[in-house]
């Protein structure tokens, strides 16, 4: 299971990214396990595959509306789903690589699996292993990171 300190790598990663990318801190809030069933997300979602010393998945899911205020405060005008999908690819991208960092080489991970779902729909993440659900509040907006490994 995952530990306490290696949720608070994943977290780290996220909030600083929001620091340097939009100059604006974001929001942590409650971290929960998730006991049935995938957990819910967005509708885009970067998905990074974790082998080596930890085996599963580390997921940054976000809403449109908050890829779009994302964008726009890194001074991006385009707004196309293209560049949506590159966003969600790249936050989920750097929040994995400071974990590696982190965690050293023996922690593998994939380049990022970018999905758009629509309401009710899961990724696919392992079934076998719970996931830990860790909000994310940037300005009036919410994402999630999901850590799931064994």
């Amino acid at each position: 299971m995952v530990t306490e300190a290696e949720i608070r790598t994943f977290v780290d990663g996220a909030t600083h990214y929001f620091a340097i990318a939009a100059n604006q801190p974001a929001a942590i809030g409650s971290p929960y396990l998730v006991t049935e069933g995938l957990p819910a997300v967005h509708e885009y979602s970067g998905l990074i595959g974790i082998s080596g010393r930890r085996q599963g998945a580390v997921c940054f899911t976000a809403p449109r509306a908050m890829l779009m205020v994302l964008l726009m405060r890194m001074n991006e005008t385009d707004t196309s789903e293209a560049n949506m999908r590159d966003l969600i690819g790249e936050v989920a991208n750097t929040i994995s690589g400071n974990a590696r960092r982190d965690f050293g080489a023996d922690f593998v991970i994939s380049v990022p699996d970018v999905h758009t779902t629509r309401k009710g729909e899961t990724l696919p993440l392992p079934v076998n292993i719970r996931s830990f659900v860790i909000p994310i509040n940037w300005r009036s907006h919410s994402a999630k990171l999901i850590v799931c490994l064994d």
